[in-house]
């Protein structure tokens, strides 16, 4: 099966890792940040804000596969601090307010200044 790498300016980059990789009807984003891509900076200081840009990200690199949010089968969600975890399910909420992909959450080994959470998904193409 081939395997395709997915870029797109509308989300956060590195040189170490695709943003995305669709290989046959699935498609894997990489775990992403709240990071604004336009400015380089993180999209605000709060767990809601953070949350909110790295799932704009992400749905970026998913309509850059040919995929949207209602493709996702599974969502995985680190976060630097869990007590953050009903501050992150607050904004999470409003991008999937009904029959929400499958979830994971657990906290984030890295510690980079500033950053709160980074999300990953897989999608299915049906």
């Amino acid at each position: 099966m081939p395997r395709q790498t997915i870029t797109t300016s509308s989300a956060p980059s590195s040189p170490l890792f695709s943003q995305g990789v669709k290989a046959g009807s699935q498609v894997f984003v990489s775990g992403t940040t709240g990071m604004d891509p336009s400015s380089g900076q993180m999209a605000g200081d709060t767990i809601q804000a953070q949350t909110r840009q790295a799932l704009a990200n992400c749905e970026a690199i998913l309509r850059e596969a040919g995929a949207t949010l209602d493709d996702v089968v599974e969502v995985g969600v680190l976060l630097t601090d869990p007590g953050d975890f009903a501050g992150m399910n607050e904004e999470y909420a409003r991008w999937f307010p009904a029959d929400p992909p499958a979830r994971y959450a657990a906290r984030l080994g890295a510690e980079i200044p500033g950053l709160l959470v980074s999300i990953r998904m897989t999608a299915h193409l049906g």
